[in-house]
């Protein structure tokens, strides 16, 4: 057991349960979203938040909920000097036709200039688009509108007109290039290039139209995660690390070409800990909840870079941890956190901070599915297992996002999940579902891109009490971090 530390954090702005004090999907089809509107919902289930994430100015919440809405949350100029508890209310949204797998806000994102306020979707059967997150001028009362799109960038198989979607995405400092990922591809665009198609295409295996698809050299796989290195790490910063639903990671450099520097597998890596595991897990027979299968893991859903930028940490869907790599060691693993319990298919989104002068290493903070949030410290400095170094109850649901501000000073959480209630005593199973179980229904490569596989709903089964889903808790939260106190002086 882990240190209840809540002294540490302090709530400060909350936008409250999104889903409470809402009639129930089988009585009602009017489902509440960020803006505390009413849009008709196009599942049985209310909206919910999945994704939160800074812009780079620091000064705005960028969330994604399951009916496919961008919110926009300007943070209060006294936040941090209230008596009270903030209310947020979002200042802008976009509610996209269809579901985006990728959100991204420019590295350039300034409020203080509007033209800068540009996010990266991309939906199934379309190009790329641009889009600006621009303050709402609809009354509480009017419907949503979806936003025009200020460039596009069609992505498409080399040998016919058909779309590929954007699986994965980043978008690194200057701005000027963004890099997206699909089936074993991964194309890099130029941002002023409006209608073009990639200005490179580096597939992560020789052909996919050869039986052998790649022979054994390569990645194959649906790209599911990207991460650049830091610009500020001072080694080149050219690095994007690739990894995919078939538990394969490569690194690739960008400054040559895109040339692939290293690929390797984490299914063993992941077996290993199972050995030196000392949570004590009880084996129950499924892949990826600990026992002889170690930490678990099924798909990489997060690729993400130590601030210095010499070590890759791979998150993984029905995992109990992450796997840290030290990439000047290709492919050799130097340690692995545990108790990181994300135990569906919902990606659970981690972040990182450079760690206190005394300690060494760098912090890693990330939600679970049990509504805890945990703080790794240290990460990096040590090699092979790595416990929580403290924790607090954040929610009562899934915590999608656990995201730091440049500063150190806050974290912003989001939650949200659904479960099935109980057809005996209407008490929930411990089902840990959200829209991403939704597109990961089937284990196979052609059904495991995120969010793209649909939700149809069959009403002959309305009636069925345990076949009627019902949300979980679904908030947006900051946190002031109190302690510990050369965390406060020193980065403010």
């Amino acid at each position: 057991m882990q240190p209840q530390d809540g002294d540490r954090v302090k709530l400060v702005a909350s936008t409250g349960d999104i889903t409470a004090g809402y009639p129930t999907p089988s009585d009602s089809s009017v489902a509440r979203n960020d803006e505390n509107e009413s849009t008709t919902s196009h599942s049985d289930i209310l909206s919910y938040f999945e994704s939160a994430q800074w812009t780079a100015d620091g000064t705005t919440l960028l969330t994604y909920s399951s009916t496919n809405l961008i919110s926009g949350y300007i943070v209060p100029e006294n936040l941090l000097s209230a008596d009270d508890e903030l209310t947020l209310q979002p200042h802008s949204h976009i509610q996209l036709p269809e579901p985006s797998n990728v959100l991204s806000g420019a590295p350039y994102f300034s409020l203080a200039e509007p033209w800068t306020q540009q996010l990266l979707v991309s939906a199934r059967d379309h190009p790329l688009q641009l889009v600006y997150l621009t303050t709402s001028s609809a009354s509480p009362s009017s419907p949503l509108t979806s936003a025009s799109p200020i460039s596009s960038y069609p992505f498409t198989k080399a040998r016919s007109e058909t779309f590929l979607t954007a699986t994965s995405l980043v978008w690194p400092s200057p701005g000027t290039h963004f890099i997206a990922g699909s089936r074993s591809l991964l194309a890099r665009f130029d941002v002023q290039r409006n209608g073009e198609e990639p200005v490179a295409r580096i597939r992560t295996i020789p052909s996919e139209r050869h039986l052998s698809k790649g022979g054994g050299v390569g990645m194959r796989g649906t790209v599911s995660a990207l991460g650049a290195q830091p610009m500020d790490s001072g080694n080149g910063a050219s690095l994007v690390a690739a990894g995919t639903w078939t538990r394969w990671v490569g690194l690739y450099d960008f400054a040559q070409a895109g040339e692939c520097v290293a690929t390797w597998g984490i299914a063993a890596a992941v077996r290993d800990t199972a050995a030196t595991n000392p949570d004590g897990m009880e084996s129950n027979g499924q892949q990826g909840r600990g026992g002889p299968e170690g930490i678990g893991g099924d798909g990489i859903t997060q690729t993400i870079w130590s601030p210095c930028g010499r070590y890759l940490m791979l998150c993984e869907r029905k995992t109990r941890g992450a796997l840290i790599y030290d990439v000047r060691v290709t492919g050799k693993l130097l340690g692995y956190l545990t108790g990181r319990d994300a135990l569906g298919n919902q990606r659970v989104a981690c972040d990182v901070f450079p760690g206190a002068d005394e300690m060494g290493g760098f912090e890693v903070w990330s939600g679970t599915s049990s509504g805890m949030v945990k703080v790794w410290e240290g990460v990096g400095s040590l090699e092979g297992a790595h416990a929580p170094t403290w924790e607090w109850a954040a929610h009562r649901s899934t915590v999608g996002s656990a995201c730091l501000h440049p500063s150190g000073t806050v974290v912003a959480t989001c939650a949200g999940s659904w479960e099935f209630p109980d057809e005996d005593d209407g008490l929930a199973h411990d089902g840990l579902f959200s829209s991403g179980d939704r597109a990961h229904a089937s284990d196979s490569e052609e059904e495991s891109d995120d969010g793209e596989s649909g939700n149809e709903t069959d009403s002959s089964t309305d009636g069925v009490p345990w076949m009627q889903r019902r949300n979980k808790e679904s908030s947006l939260k900051i946190w002031s971090i109190t302690g510990p106190q050369s965390r406060v002086d020193g980065d403010s």
